[in-house]
């Protein structure tokens, strides 16, 4: 039996914050606004986590609205999501994600954010997919003002040995 889940996220970028995606800094100009640590990748999948089960999205298990989430890193989020998944009896397959950003350029940072991810997860790094995009100039992504990120989250159930 298998479940597929989407997620999406968007962030501001804005200057005095870091650029954290895939739960590894970035070194850039701008980093990302939000809540917490404000990292979209993790975010996005977290979304398609949840939405695989129909458990709500990242918004109502961690919401903004409550001090205890303030600044924390997205790591811990996804690490509580994955042990959610888990105990509902279910595993990860694999994770696909499209990260939408004009600048910085992500090729040299995509190994380390597979590997921090699949450490996080439990999961082999064969397992997620992280790739990078820009929109050619075009809409808030275009002309450096955010970040948006989509991923899919393909859950199934443990096979028996």
């Amino acid at each position: 039996m298998h479940r597929i889940g989407f997620g999406y996220d968007v962030h501001q970028l804005v200057e005095n914050r870091k650029l954290i995606l895939g739960g590894i800094s970035i070194p850039f100009s701008k980093g990302t606004l939000g809540h917490s640590d404000g990292d979209a990748l993790i975010h996005a999948i977290c979304d398609a986590l949840l939405g695989a089960l129909a458990l709500g999205d990242i918004g109502f298990h961690f919401p903004d609205t409550n001090t205890e989430f303030k600044d924390i890193d997205s790591k811990i989020l996804l690490r509580k999501t994955v042990e959610l998944i888990k105990g509902k009896g279910w595993e990860i397959a694999n994770i696909d994600t499209t990260v939408c950003l004009e600048k910085p350029k992500l090729k040299d940072y995509i190994s380390l954010m597979q590997n921090t991810l699949a450490g996080v997860m439990g999961i082999s790094p064969d397992q997620i997919s992280v790739k990078a995009t820009t929109t050619e100039t075009l809409g808030f992504v275009g002309t450096g003002e955010g970040v948006a990120v989509y991923a899919v989250a393909l859950l199934q159930k443990p096979t028996a040995d």
